[in-house]
Parts: C-alpha cells; structure tokens; sequence
C-alpha cells in the first residue's frame, strides 16, 4: 500500500516466497472492556499469519499499545484519509480490504454491530466491512455488558449478520478467549485453506 506508516508502526519482515505467503489477516477491536485482551489476540495470529490491526477510537482506551506485538501494524482512523490528495489515489480501508484473506473483530462492540447491521459506515473499521468481499471469511466475538447482551437489538443485529455469511464465535456476554479465538480460526483454515496467491 503507497500511504504514510500506520500511526503506530513496527514493521515485521516479508516473506521471500510469495507463493508460500503465510496467510493475511486483518484484526480488529472495538470500543469494549474487552480490548484489554487484544495485545494477546494480536500475539496469538502473529506467530504464524501476516498481521495488521485496526483500532476503533473507543478500543484505543482499553489496548495497552506499546503491549502489541512488534511485528503487527495498527491503523486508527486518523490514517484513513492520510495518503488520499486526489481522485486515483488509494484510500486506506479499500486497500486493508483488499490486502487481507479474513477479518477478526474482537472484541465486537454493540455499537460497531448494530453499524454493520444497518450498513452504516463511519470510522475505518466499519468502512473496510463494508468494503469487505464476503466471499472471504469474516469472524466476530462480541464484548458487551449483559444488559446490553440480552436485548433484543443483539439478537436481531446479529441475525443480519449470519446472513452476510459472517462466523460468530459465542462468548456470551463476555468475549470468547484469546486462545478460543485463535483456535476457532486456526481450525477454520486447516479445514478450508485459503488460495494464498
């Protein structure tokens, strides 16, 4: 991608072969309790996947930034229209889009669900769902109170979800666990590999 360094930049190395690329994936919280967790997530894909980051402006106050893994890019919203002067230039939740083989939201907050029930796309986060070929798999854990949990909008949100074709990985009112996160999409991807050319 031809824009500016992510606002919290650790570059890792690429791989030599691109025929045998690890798998790209895209990662990223919402404003929840539950982003205290994401430097673990990040950690967890990153041993063995290519890994970037987005970051909701409400998530920034839970993740421990300096906590991420140095071999994973974090992009927030200020770097959405960074690189874009003109019309042809490329805009950041397309490329993102683009680049990854599947998205990770989690913790998925009520407030970024109900957006992406409803289409609604105003941060870069919700931007690159909407951009999202959902031919590519998509999975989210949701992180919300119980209250919030049990009303019905939940529910109803999640069910337009599921018709997308998006993977909900059940925690309940809590997140799933890093490592059940992990092992959810790991299991996913030994059973359908993906065409990583």
């Amino acid at each position: 991608m031809e824009h500016p360094g992510p606002q919290y930049t650790q570059n890792g190395k690429a791989p030599i072969n691109p025929a045998l690329r690890k798998p790209r994936i895209l990662l990223a919280a919402c404003g929840s309790v539950a982003a205290i967790k994401f430097a673990k997530i990040c950690e967890c894909f990153s041993d063995w996947a290519e890994v970037k980051a987005v970051a909701t402006p409400a998530s920034l106050r839970f993740i421990d930034i300096a906590s991420l893994p140095k071999n994973v890019d974090l992009y927030t919203d200020e770097y959405e229209w960074s690189c874009w002067e003109k019309v042809g230039d490329k805009v950041l939740h397309i490329e993102l889009s683009r680049w990854a083989d599947l998205i990770v939201i989690a913790p998925l907050s009520a407030n970024t669900l109900a957006k992406i029930a409803g289409g609604i796309s105003d941060n870069l986060l919700t931007c690159v769902v909407r951009a999202w070929d959902y031919s590519k798999p998509m999975f989210i854990a949701t992180g919300m109170n119980t209250f919030t949990w049990r009303n019905p909008f939940t529910e109803k949100h999640l069910m337009s979800v599921d018709e997308l074709g998006v993977c909900f990985i059940p925690g309940g009112d809590a997140m799933a666990e890093p490592s059940e996160i992990h092992s959810t999409v790991r299991l996913f991807l030994e059973s359908r590999p993906l065409p990583l050319n």
